[in-house]
């Protein structure tokens, strides 16, 4: 009992001329006062008051007191409400940014991929830029001119076929699919060009050809002796071989003409080969030639490659049974029939289960597709197909293949005029599967430069269309700056010349070999034009296709009418085409006006756009010397080869109007929100 009351009373206090302790122990070395002093304290002392005390006199919280203290006081309502008020706000203030954070992302559109969101910049190796004065384009030389490309405002590098092989067909019969060809290097050569690249915040993907390999190539060696797993690794079959004279199978030709089997004398059978009979076909049907050919892909994904350009891929698979193909001409007479042409090829390309194998392929890059920004990107080649067959490599609607077939029907026009350009554009975005991406080219290394074939007048408008049209634009190397192909029939490579025309070195000055090699010789003649088409003359002249050419792609970079908006076809004649690009959400539209004629021509552009005022600002013109100014939309005049991008500020976009709905398309629907600064797919 007496315990308890010394407890009771240690904690009771002087209400009057008392020393407030504020939890802290008195220092015992303080003097005690004597008795009766003036300041000692008077026996009067109360206890704290309990919590449900209240009143004028109720103590207040104090520093330093103890937890039975704190207690008493916590649990008061003018303490406890603002502790909760403060406790569910922060709750509903999480759960209201969670779920803001959600709906942001479930209505915001699939963000564009580093292959959608720039120009690829196709390089032919061997042309680009020699570093070691031998003649011959390198990795070296490429990686030397990362700066330019740079400047370009590219996001992505294509490089051609440079891996070990023979001189036949453009270095497309391939020795070892592992190896750089010595002309173009060393492996060390390859991973810094790729480092480089990458450091300059450009992907980079290369050329691979699945379909054969050379007949120098330690498969086909061993193929022919029948070692092992090699033995059924291409595509043999009996055939007669009598005097020299081969009877083969049937009836099927090569791409370059006459019979697409060969006798070996070492095997005593005959081989298949699509091309040259020094590229044997690789026999796909064999899951061990699959096998191999996933293990190549692998290996250069590891070395950091971005992506591939697969080609020939209509030619992996050919019909089991050797049937014989059609005659174009039934009533000719069957051993005159010796060109590619004048058979349907039905039985040897685009075979049934062709397809699953580059789905197969697909599902190999995906597993190095895994890691935030290192998506592979997957082209596939469809050249010489028809448009329906070229959409098959899109894939299906939740099979994933190709990324695109890349888009060459530019490459094969022989003339120009807004029809034949309207066309092209109308067939591939009609037949492309929904949310797929386009993409547009007009130049490759097996074609004809676009100068060559249309004329210098149309270079700068034909860049103004890749730019202007929804997708990715390719340029070939050269294009930017209007090269055009060599002249010059006399070689010393022993290559079908009407493709080597366009392989011809780079124009970068007008010194000597146009800045492209300081040897003494190249392995192509340069263009006689170099001395005023090349890179350094073009850059200090305004009006130059190179500078057209790095205005527009930095406008396509910064724009997103062009690379997420609607284009809508208002206009199209002999003459010229006419088109929008608009995206909701934005009340700027973008007019392209293209002559593609043999003349000038001129337009009234009010007679297709209802309310338009009578001037337009030009943002961009194949003429510099119009950048900035104003024309009259009641009689706009076009010289032959020119083009026009002119703003105009519209509240109601066209693809809203009912009359221009099946004109407009869209790749990559989204919506723009100003006052968020955001886009989203909820349009």
């Amino acid at each position: 009992m007496n315990e308890d009351k010394n407890k009771r009373d240690s904690i009771q206090m002087s209400m009057k001329g008392c020393w407030t302790n504020n939890g802290f122990v008195q220092n015992e070395d303080i003097p005690e006062q004597e008795p009766g002093s003036r300041d000692t304290p008077q026996p009067n002392t109360v206890s704290i008051p309990a919590p449900e005390e209240s009143g004028p006199k109720a103590e207040r919280p104090y520093a330093g007191m103890p937890k039975e203290v704190l207690f008493q006081f916590s649990g008061q309502a003018r303490y406890r409400v603002p502790r909760e008020i403060l406790f569910w706000l922060t709750v509903v203030s999480v759960f209201l940014l969670v779920g803001a954070t959600i709906a942001i992302i479930a209505i915001s559109p699939k963000c564009l991929d580093w292959w959608q969101a720039g120009p690829m910049y196709h390089i032919y190796p061997r042309s680009f830029k020699d570093s070691d004065k031998d003649g011959n384009g390198d990795l070296k030389g490429i990686q030397e001119k990362l700066d330019y490309i740079a400047a370009l405002h590219v996001k992505t590098i294509w490089i051609s076929s440079f891996y070990k092989s023979s001189l036949k067909d453009f270095r497309y019969g391939v020795e070892d699919f592992q190896d750089i060809d010595p002309i173009f290097g060393t492996m060390k050569d390859f991973e810094n060009l790729v480092a480089a690249i990458h450091d300059k915040g450009l992907k980079l993907i290369i050329d691979f050809i699945p379909n054969h390999t050379s007949d120098k190539h330690p498969w086909f060696q061993s193929s022919r002796t029948r070692s092992g797993k090699y033995t059924d690794y291409y595509i043999w079959h009996n055939c007669t071989h009598e005097n020299g004279v081969t009877i083969p199978p049937n009836n099927w030709l090569s791409v370059y003409g006459n019979s697409s089997w060969h006798f070996d004398e070492v095997r005593k059978q005959c081989y298949f080969h699509q091309f040259l009979k020094e590229q044997p076909d690789l026999n796909f049907r064999n899951p061990a030639v699959q096998e191999e050919i996933k293990e190549i892909i692998q290996f250069w994904l590891s070395k950091g490659v971005d992506g591939f350009s697969f080609d020939a891929v209509k030619f992996l698979l050919e019909a089991k049974d050797l049937r014989n193909e059609i005659q174009v001409n039934a009533s000719q007479i069957p051993d005159t029939v010796t060109h590619y042409s004048e058979l349907y090829h039905d039985f040897t390309t685009t075979q049934v289960g062709m397809h699953d194998i580059v789905r197969d392929f697909r599902q190999t890059m995906n597993q190095y597709s895994r890691e935030p920004g290192r998506y592979r990107f997957m082209g596939t080649e469809a050249s010489a197909e028809s448009i329906e067959r070229t959409m098959m490599y899109y894939g299906l609607p939740f099979i994933q293949e190709a990324d695109f077939p890349f888009n060459n029907y530019f490459t094969t026009l022989d003339s120009l005029s807004g029809h034949t350009v309207y066309e092209v554009i109308t067939s591939w975005m009609e037949n492309m599967p929904d949310g797929k991406w386009p993409n547009w080219m007009t130049g490759g290394p097996e074609a004809t430069r676009l100068t060559s074939r249309l004329g210098n007048q149309y270079s700068n408008a034909m860049n103004m269309l890749l730019f202007t049209l929804p997708g990715t634009p390719i340029t070939y190397y050269g294009e930017e700056i209007g090269m055009r192909d060599i002249s010059i029939t006399s070689f010393n490579e022993s290559y079908d010349t009407n493709t080597l025309l366009s392989k011809s070195p780079m124009q970068w000055d007008n010194s000597s070999n146009a800045g492209f090699s300081e040897g003494n010789h190249t392995w192509l003649p340069t263009n006689s034009d170099y001395h005023t088409v090349n890179v350094e003359v073009q850059k200090t002249e305004p009006s130059s296709a190179l500078r057209l050419y790095q205005d527009l792609s930095l406008l396509h970079a910064k724009e997103l009418l062009l690379s997420r908006g609607w284009f809508c076809l208002l206009r199209v004649d002999s003459h010229s085409v006419v088109y929008t690009r608009e995206l909701d959400g934005i009340d700027k539209v973008f007019i392209v006006v293209l002559n593609f004629g043999e003349s000038s021509t001129l337009l009234n552009l009010q007679e297709n756009i209802s309310g338009l005022p009578t001037k337009l600002r030009i943002r961009l013109s194949t003429n510099s010397a119009s950048k900035g100014s104003e024309v009259d939309t009641h009689a706009i005049s076009l010289e032959k080869g020119e083009g026009l991008i002119l703003e105009h500020s519209m509240t109601t976009l066209l693809h809203h109007q009912a009359a221009l709905r099946d004109r407009c398309f869209v790749s990559s629907r989204a919506c723009y929100s100003s006052t968020l600064d955001i886009l989203y797919s909820l349009c």
